[in-house]
């Protein structure tokens, strides 16, 4: 799930080069797996954890160089999320002069996170000036980096990649209107209990309507407990982490999404919502006013369980006055496999 926008990317990049991925990952075992997955080859390279951060730093290099071993002489290097792995194609580049780009989805840039320690900072200033490029999903993200003092001349946007041929509006109908919430279940970015705090407003008004929680994370037992000390609140259900179709025909079906995060670099649960036909409520932070208006759906600040329960009430009795076929034309022209692979087979063709 966390790899999830990596291998997206990816995907879209395969109908217009070869591409491979490399993924190493602490686990009890060491072990590589060399597989094709959706017409791009990926090697998996499983390290043996180490209590010590140190060692585990250490092995995850040596993971990254053995499968770099494994594969011909790249043309470019295309690195997903600093810093570690941008050390490696920074490397890369001056033993072999392969050049590299940057793709970073990550919300610690943004104000209120956790970027810090001269180390760091200085190691990531280094790579992101080595690169031929440096994507991000949006424009808060990049001039967030840049405001770190992370230069480079050849910024661009790169948006995660909606998959538009299997997320398609639901002919489902529901008596009762069902709001849902997608996310990955940690607390301090995502604010679920603060979504459960507005719900909490709208049960006291005797308003019907039924909410979906999907996903899993850190927090999810801490948040279903915060359900039940609440008590009142029947009308919540929780599925757990759900894929493929399942996934869809739960989304699909729904009449539209809440977003409650305290930030956030995109919010690709939005854009999949819209491809989906439905509408979305969503905090108003991070790259999310990129793609929220008011043809889409609404838009409330951040920390506010009153604007969040008034925004809900207003989509509960508006919801029906979204064109399906609208929002979704917005996703295809603009999130497509095929616009943004289109798009990385720009940027690769034009690197210094």
């Amino acid at each position: 799930m966390l790899g999830l926008f990596v291998q997206r990317h990816a995907e879209a990049a395969a109908l217009y080069n070869d591409i491979s991925v490399i993924y190493a990952h602490p686990d009890d075992k060491n072990e590589i797996v060399d597989e094709t997955i959706n017409n791009v080859r990926t090697i998996r390279v499983y390290y043996k954890k180490s209590k010590s951060k140190i060692i585990n730093l250490i092995r995850y290099f040596k993971a990254n160089k053995k499968a770099l071993k494994i594969l011909p002489k790249p043309d470019i290097i295309h690195v997903h999320v600093l810093t570690r792995l941008g050390l490696i194609a920074l490397r890369e580049k001056r033993l072999h002069g392969t050049p590299y780009i940057i793709t970073e989805h990550w919300s610690r840039y943004l104000p209120g996170n956790d970027f810090s320690g001269f180390l760091r900072k200085r190691l990531t200033r280094t790579v992101v000036k080595n690169a031929s490029a440096v994507t991000t999903v949006t424009d808060v993200l990049a001039k967030a980096m840049q405001s770190h003092g992370l230069r480079n001349k050849n910024y661009v946007i790169l948006p995660n990649v909606v998959d538009i041929n299997k997320l398609k509006p639901s002919p489902h109908k529901n008596e009762i209107p069902k709001i849902v919430h997608v996310s990955c279940f940690e607390n301090k970015s995502k604010n679920i209990t603060g979504l459960i705090d507005a719900l909490s407003i709208l049960e006291s008004k005797n308003i019907d309507y039924q909410f979906v929680f999907i996903g899993d994370g850190v927090d999810f037992a801490m948040i279903k407990d915060y359900v039940k000390k609440l008590k009142h609140l029947e009308k919540l259900r929780f599925t757990g982490i759900l894929e493929g179709q399942e996934y869809i025909d739960e989304l699909a079906s729904s009449d539209f999404l809440v977003l409650s995060s305290n930030y956030e670099t995109q919010g690709v649960v939005l854009l999949e919502a819209f491809a989906c036909g439905i509408p979305v409520v969503s905090t108003n932070v991070g790259g999310i006013p990129e793609i929220v208006n008011e043809s889409n759906g609404i838009l409330i600040p951040p920390h506010d369980p009153e604007k969040l329960a008034e925004a809900m009430i207003t989509m509960l009795q508006t919801y029906h006055d979204y064109d399906p076929a609208t929002l979704r034309e917005g996703v295809i022209k603009k999130f497509s496999n095929e616009t943004i692979g289109k798009l990385l087979d720009d940027i690769y063709k034009n690197l210094n």
